[in-house]
């Protein structure tokens, strides 16, 4: 897997896919775990049709971790291009958030089985090279 970072702006809009949310609660981490797997990772998903990318953030912060009120801030565009899962060069682009989340409510119904607050980065982690390089960029955030 490689990842690559670019300034906001670096990269269109259009071709923004995803987005990842590094979150802190009452002075920790938030980190969310699915359904499906035993670890880790920052909350985050898929832009839907015609969805700008701050909307796809403040929807999925609330989707997977209940986040009723917070503040959201973009930090930089991100490039990941795995080999294994596609055999190519095609990259997909995402924008990192950074949250000061001040209530949460209850978690809605997803994939998401629980949050967790940490204070530093779980050792658990579902893309642990991903989720370390993210928490690089947010952590002087905090």
């Amino acid at each position: 897997m490689k990842i690559e970072f670019y300034e906001l702006g670096k990269v269109d809009e259009e071709n923004l896919k995803f987005t990842v949310i590094s979150s802190v609660y009452q002075g920790k981490w938030i980190y969310v775990r699915d359904k499906q797997r035993e670890t880790w990772e920052i909350p985050g998903g898929h832009r839907d049709v015609g969805e700008g990318i701050d909307n796809t953030a403040k929807r999925e912060l609330f989707e997977e971790t209940g986040a009723i009120e917070f503040n959201l801030r973009p930090i930089c565009d991100y490039s990941i291009c795995d080999y294994s899962m596609n055999n190519s060069n095609d990259k997909s682009y995402g924008r990192l958030f950074f949250s000061q989340v001040r209530e949460i409510g209850d978690l809605p119904i997803s994939e998401i089985g629980e949050i967790m607050l940490f204070d530093g980065l779980p050792e658990n982690l579902t893309y642990p090279e991903l989720n370390w390089l993210m928490y690089k960029k947010a952590v002087h955030l905090k």
